[in-house]
């Protein structure tokens, strides 16, 4: 390469470009190139330096010792002058220099580039020019620096905590929403429920973009000024936020609380990029400016009015659904604390960890994270954080129940037998049934020479209804007609293997309730018009018709569908069995954070404590149940729980049924069908009390008193709401359907005054009455019978106790004054004070 070429790329190329073509020609004259190898230090740190290097082509890489100051090491580019300031200021070299590849390099060693220093003193004074300008360049910029830092400084956040922590599917789904956040520079709005550290997310977006090393700052929107000035600055005046930013983050914390004179600045702001400096009045638009800043939105709640703006949405699901991340969670918690402080970590047991899954969390992951550090605080010197030291995490629906289950282990251990149900049925229930059919068929055919007959009458329903607000549906667990049902499907799959039919589940829901109330009308008649309480053989065909109708549908479907959607007696005892103190029940956070094979609704084989069983037989989960309406008590999900999930809980008598209780119309339709009952089983004494004349020998008579009776006692309590809504006009009481089930007390109880007659009465004449079943000679046996005023006594005892309790239920649903629901308790005192006058006297 020729002098003036030489010259040319030294101006082009080079920094040495300031000084003058006659200068350049000079040290053109005295440019050496050398060929320096692959991995050879050209300059080494802390010495003089020898020479002036000028790069051709190749690869260079500085590196420094000097930790505090590692921006020092950088490569070098085409063009670079090596040791330039070093020369000129006699400095030591503050790098080492090495050849990543072979080099082409010009040399000026040191003595010449000292003698052409002295002999053209332009190049001392270009270059201490160009090092003033550098030097005011840099303090304005340091300055710069520190007054954006003073702006920023009150609002800037440092760092992210730790990720996402937890496996759960939504702990996966928002850390890959949070990457794909990262990846781009478009606005992002982060919503969800108070406490789930949603700046802490918005932190890890802006931590994990391109962008990390701009500066991140939060502010809340509830603060920023109604002129938007803090935000956007003034015209001519002091900067705004954003421009102090630059290309960092922005949180807005809370954008609920944004004034809503800002609103249509910031939706513009967001979609187009452009913010407009705050102008004073009578002063003219200032220009729009250009914002690089990232937004990051923080809310309890998506805003329609900016939604349109955003570029991602990120929903952060609430802890209580997120109970499999609740382990982690505590973990992570407990070592952050115990770290900071310096003191052993504790050992957190699984009874302890059972309690936090089953509680909801209202404060999610902030209340999660101070109940751990007040737990380890108030642990102290212990070695284990229990189960009593988390008392404060009790879910509201678990703070007015007892779990029988822990205060009695002897029950646990019955229950979880094989004595509960199997051996009860297998063993005796299936024999007696059947036993019992025979005695009806064969035997005497009245009351007073039947012992079933008595038994079924005066024995079986006031003691089943009398147990209906103690054990709910317990009686299904031991029924005959599912054992029968039962017996008949295994039978007829050895005998013919096939895939039983999944349930219509959807038409069972809509329908089988309809169903049961048209079953229960037709036996309510039967029993009217045939007199089945009063012979043997009806009432033994009564129950053969209901354990047809379970075998014939178990032959057909899977598990017990007719005792879930179709047994009449089931359908009642569904429905009194909301009023009951107990509830079988499983801890949702256990289920739903431990539990991954649902053996208890599928069944499955045995596992750790969990027994082999095939899964609930009227696929009803127990964490997932709204009542006592389809729990039929017969344990098999308490049995197959690996986990100590399922509670049998001493409750409030009829809790659900103001708190979390969902009405349906079949069932109301049921309730007044039974209220209905009570009224047709005393026919002959409504007949005397009403002055009546119907000729009940006569069928069709017979036939339309009884539909009569059946259907008139629901018009009072349809009358009661019709003028309650009628006459409170301003708050208009609940819906019929969810009132409707403040009368269940009431139709129990009436329902049992009946019946406590018979119990009370003719239940203790069982043993006479069994020998005369066999053709036994009974004179002189042991006869066990209440005085009629004893029996009076109970019934009007029942009476005014369950219409009590029905006026504290109704107010209980109604959620309304007395004086709303004033109607509908004076509807009930008819009914009651009615069912005194037939029942009583």
């Amino acid at each position: 390469m020729t002098s003036p070429d030489k010259v040319i790329w030294l101006q082009e190329r080079t920094t040495l470009g300031i000084l003058s073509a006659e200068v350049l020609d000079a040290i053109a004259q005295v440019l050496e190139e050398q060929v320096i190898p692959e991995d050879t230090n050209l300059v080494s740190e802390s010495t003089h330096p020898e020479a002036l290097y000028i790069l051709i082509d190749g690869q260079i890489e500085s590196s420094t010792t000097n930790q505090t100051n590692p921006a020092l090491a950088c490569g070098f580019l085409s063009g670079a002058v090596i040791n330039l300031q070093e020369l000129l200021l006699d400095e030591l070299t503050p790098l080492t220099i090495t050849t990543l590849t072979e080099c082409h390099v010009w040399v000026v060693p040191a003595a010449k580039f000292r003698s052409l220093v002295t002999e053209y003193p332009e190049i001392t004074r270009a270059f201490s020019r160009q090092l003033a300008q550098e030097l005011a360049q840099m303090t304005s910029a340091l300055s710069y620096e520190q007054e954006r830092s003073v702006a920023l400084r009150p609002y800037l956040v440092t760092k992210a905590q730790r990720g996402i922590v937890g496996t759960s599917r939504y702990a996966m789904r928002l850390r890959e929403q949070i990457r794909e956040a990262s990846a781009d520079r478009e606005s992002v709005e982060i919503f969800g429920e108070p406490g789930l550290e949603k700046d802490n997310i918005a932190a890890l977006i802006h931590f994990g973009s391109p962008k990390r090393r701009e500066p991140i700052i939060k502010i809340n929107c509830g603060i920023l000024q109604t002129s938007g000035a803090d935000l956007f600055g003034r015209a001519g005046g002091k900067p705004g936020l954003l421009e102090w930013l630059g290309e960092g983050s922005l949180i807005l914390n809370n954008i609920q609380e944004l004034p809503t004179e800002l609103v249509p600045s910031v939706a513009k702001w967001l979609q187009t990029g452009e913010y407009t400096p705050v102008t004073r009045s009578g002063e003219p638009p200032a220009t729009p400016h250009i914002s690089k800043a990232r937004i990051l939105l923080v809310a309890e709640k998506t805003q329609s009015t900016i939604e349109r703006c955003i570029g991602h949405i990120i929903k952060v699901p609430p802890l209580r659904v997120r109970k499999a991340d609740i382990k982690a969670q505590v973990e992570y918690y407990t070592s952050l604390y115990v770290r900071a402080r310096g003191i052993p970590k504790p050992y957190i047991t699984p009874e302890a960890l059972r309690r936090l899954q089953s509680y909801d969390f209202p404060g999610n992951l902030k209340e999660l994270k101070n109940l751990v550090e007040r737990a380890i605080a108030q642990a102290g010197n212990t070695s284990e954080l229990t189960e009593e030291i988390f008392w404060s995490a009790e879910a509201k629906k678990k703070q007015f129940r007892v779990n029988l289950l822990n205060l009695y282990p002897d029950l646990r251990r019955f229950l979880r037998s094989s004595w509960w149900p199997d051996r009860i049925n297998y063993g005796f229930t299936a024999a007696a049934f059947a036993f019992i059919v025979g005695v009806l068929f064969i035997g005497p055919q009245t009351r007073d020479r039947n012992f079933v007959l008595t038994l079924f009458w005066a024995g079986w329903w006031p003691f089943f209804l009398f147990l209906f607000p103690f054990l709910g549906r317990v009686w299904c667990a031991v029924c005959p007609f599912m054992i029968y049902g039962e017996i008949t499907q295994k039978l007829s799959l050895w005998l013919f293997p096939r895939q039983l039919k999944r349930w219509p589940r959807e038409k069972a829901e809509k329908w089988g309730g309809w169903f049961i109330f048209g079953l229960f009308t037709l036996i309510f008649l039967w029993e009217e018009l045939w007199h089945l309480e009063n012979t043997a053989y009806l009432s033994a065909c009564l129950l053969l018709l209901i354990t047809a109708g379970a075998m014939i549908f178990s032959a057909l479907f899977e598990r017990r569908f007719w005792c879930r959607y179709l047994c009449p007696i089931g359908g009642m005892n569904g429905l009194f069995a909301k009023l009951s103190m107990t509830e079988l029940r499983a801890q949702q956070g256990i289920c739903s954070a431990t539990c991954t094979t649902y053996q208890c609704y599928k069944g499955g084989p045995q596992k750790g404590e969990g027994m082999e069983t095939n899964g609930c037989p009227v696929y009803s989960h127990p964490a997932q149940l709204e009542d006592n309406r389809d729990c039929v008590l017969c344990m098999t999900c308490l049995k197959a729980c690996p986990h100590r999930s399922v509670e049998f809980n001493l409750r409030p008598p009829g809790i659900e049924l103001w708190t979390t209780h969902v009405p349906r119309s079949y069932e109301v339709a049921l309730l007044f069908l039974l209220l209905g009952g009570i009224y047709l089983h005393r026919l002959p004494e409504l007949q005397s009390l009403l002055g009546l004349q119907f000729d009940l020998s006569q069928f069709w008579q017979h036939l339309g008193l009884s539909l009569l009776v059946v259907t008139l006692p629901a018009t009072i309590p349809f009358a009661a709401h019709g003028l309650m809504q009628l006459l409170n006009f301003r708050r208009k009481p609940k819906s019929f359907v969810e009132l409707a089930y403040g009368y269940l007390p009431l139709v129990l109880g009436g329902t049992l005054a009946h019946y406590l007659r018979l119990g009370l009465g003719e239940g203790g004449r069982i043993l006479p009455v069994t020998f005369a079943t066999f053709g036994l000679h009974n004179d002189h046996l042991p006869i066990l019978v209440a005085h009629p005023a004893v029996i009076a006594f109970l019934q009007g005892f029942t009476l005014i106790s369950s219409l009590i309790l029905t006026i504290v239920l109704t107010q209980k649903i109604a959620r309304q004054t007395f004086t709303v629901m004033l109607w509908q308790h004076l509807a009930s005192v008819a009914l009651g004070v009615s069912m005194w006058a037939i029942i009583v006297y």
